[in-house]
């Protein structure tokens, strides 16, 4: 991959600010950027528009701001694997090595903030609360890739799914209603599951009462002791 700047064609600039813009989402990201007086710059991105591919040089660190991001690996004979998906407020990009070892795309319209890693690493060189923050993120993506590896390698396909649908849950769902920003094909890659395997098991789910649907992607959660007794 060559080396480019963080704007692709497709990308739209919204603005450039430093510290404290006015849609601030209290999180460690805008905590660490915020003591740090970082300039954050904001872009925006189409729907399945790359934000940076895999193996290209990780020179920024991200937040999804609105919208969502998925980061993802192509296998060798052409498969998808998931790694995460970014949703508002979550950081994404910070690496340990020079280079992503995912690509990183829009899953719908999405504007992301960023800053340079070389601003992040040169304060988290003197200022130990910076360090500190930078630590929290990192272990935290340590964490959800312990957990991803546990969901891919021990459960059955049931199981995954409860476990995806309570970790949505936990992170999206407004007045009991969980809209999906994913498509069933981006649920199934990201569990290592097929479309059908995943629609078949949302489809068990919805007969045993223990989710209903409201739309294609929006989901209600009727039983979440059901999910949880399944995520054990």
């Amino acid at each position: 991959m060559f080396n480019r700047s963080p704007e692709p064609a497709g990308a739209t600039v919204i603005n450039s600010k430093i510290s404290n813009p006015p849609h601030r989402v209290t999180d460690a990201f805008g905590a660490l950027t915020g003591h740090a007086g970082l300039v954050a710059t904001e872009f925006s991105y189409r729907k399945d528009e790359e934000i940076y591919g895999e193996d290209e040089p990780a020179e920024y660190v991200y937040q999804v701001i609105s919208g969502a991001v998925r980061t993802y690996k192509l296998l060798s004979d052409g498969r998808r694997q998931i790694g995460a998906f970014h949703l508002p407020g979550d950081a994404f990009g910070l690496e340990s090595g020079s280079v992503h070892r995912l690509a990183a795309e829009a899953i719908l319209d999405t504007t992301v903030r960023l800053v340079t890693r070389r601003s992040l690493e040169q304060a988290a060189a003197t200022d130990v609360q910076v360090a500190r923050k930078l630590w929290t993120m990192t272990a935290g993506d340590l964490r959800h890739a312990e957990e991803h590896m546990l969901l891919l390698g021990r459960k059955t396909a049931m199981e995954r799914v409860a476990t995806f649908l309570l970790e949505m849950d936990r992170r999206l769902a407004v007045a009991g209603l969980l809209a999906l920003p994913m498509c069933r094909r981006d649920i199934g890659d990201y569990l290592g599951l097929t479309l059908e395997t995943v629609s078949r098991a949302l489809s068990q789910l919805h007969a045993q009462g223990v989710l209903g649907f409201s739309g294609a992607r929006q989901i209600v959660l009727r039983n979440r002791q059901r999910l949880r007794n399944m995520d054990a």
